[in-house]
C-alpha cells in the first residue's frame, strides 16, 4: 500500500513539474513556406525544455492569423514567403502584436537586408545554416526583449558601419560586396532589383569614394572590411 502511494506521489510530482515547465516555456510560432524547413526547426527545438512550438504557418496570411490567435512570445519568421512583403510584415506585427518578438530565420546573409529587418522591429536575425548553434539562443534572448544576430551577419553589419565612415551608403556597400563576390553588373541589378544603369552609377561612386581603380582592389578592401570571407572570392 505504502509503495503504491509513493509511486502515485512520484507521478503526481513529475506531472506537476512537467506542467510547471510547460507554463514557463517560451511559446513559439514557426512561419516558413517550406514544410521540410518547419519540420527541421521543430525537431531542433524539441530538445529545449524551455521552448514550446505552439503553431506553424506557411504564408504571411496564416502567420498573422496564428500570431493573433496563439499570442506567442516569439515568432520565427522567414521573410521570403507568399502573400506579402516580409519587411512590412514585421512592422505590421510589431503594431498588432507588440508582445510578440520576431526572430528572422533566413538564408539571406546580406547585411543591408538584415539591417532593414532589424530597423523594422525584428529582435533577432538567424541564418538557417547556423540554426543548430544560434536558434535557441536567439529565442531565449528575444523572450527577454534582447537582440541576437548570427555572428557572420553581425560581422558584416559592423563592416557596413565601417564603410559608411568611408562615405559609402548602405546600398553602395551592398553593391561592393556583390562586386567582390564576382557578380556582374547585370547579376547585381537582378539581385538587388535595380536597373543596370543604377548599378553602374553605384560602381563608379564606389571607385571614386574609396580611391580604388580595379576590381582586385575592391576585393581586397571587402576582405579587409569583413564584407566577404576568403572562401567567397570568385576569381
Amino acid at each position: 500500500m505504502s509503495t503504491r502511494l509513493n509511486l502515485a506521489e512520484s507521478r503526481s510530482l513529475a506531472e506537476s513539474r512537467s506542467d510547471s515547465e510547460a507554463a514557463l516555456a517560451t511559446r513559439v510560432v514557426l512561419a516558413d513556406d517550406h514544410r521540410m524547413v518547419r519540420r527541421n526547426l521543430r525537431m531542433l527545438l524539441e530538445g529545449e525544455h524551455d521552448i514550446e512550438v505552439v503553431a506553424e504557418a506557411g504564408d504571411m496570411f496564416s502567420t498573422l492569423r496564428q500570431v493573433g490567435g496563439r499570442q506567442p512570445r516569439v515568432l520565427l519568421l522567414d521573410l521570403r514567403m507568399a502573400n506579402g512583403p516580409g519587411i512590412e510584415t514585421i512592422r505590421r506585427l510589431r503594431r498588432q502584436a507588440p508582445e510578440t518578438e520576431i526572430v528572422v530565420v533566413t538564408m539571406e546573409d546580406s547585411p543591408a537586408f538584415a539591417q532593414r529587418a532589424l530597423e523594422a522591429g525584428a529582435a533577432g536575425y538567424v541564418l538557417k545554416d547556423q540554426a543548430d548553434s544560434d536558434l535557441a539562443t536567439a529565442i531565449r534572448r528575444a523572450a527577454r526583449s534582447k537582440s541576437y544576430v548570427s555572428p557572420l551577419v553581425a560581422a558584416r553589419l559592423r563592416a557596413q558601419r565601417r564603410t559608411i565612415e568611408h562615405g559609402l551608403s548602405p546600398r553602395e556597400t551592398e553593391v561592393l560586396r556583390l562586386i567582390a563576390l564576382g557578380l556582374t553588373n547585370a547579376e547585381i541589378a537582378e539581385e538587388l532589383q535595380l536597373s543596370r544603369r543604377t548599378v553602374e552609377s553605384h560602381r563608379m561612386r564606389i571607385h571614386r569614394k574609396l580611391g580604388l581603380a580595379t576590381r582586385a582592389e575592391l576585393v581586397r578592401y571587402a576582405l579587409a572590411a569583413h564584407l566577404i570571407g576568403d572562401c567567397s572570392v570568385v576569381a
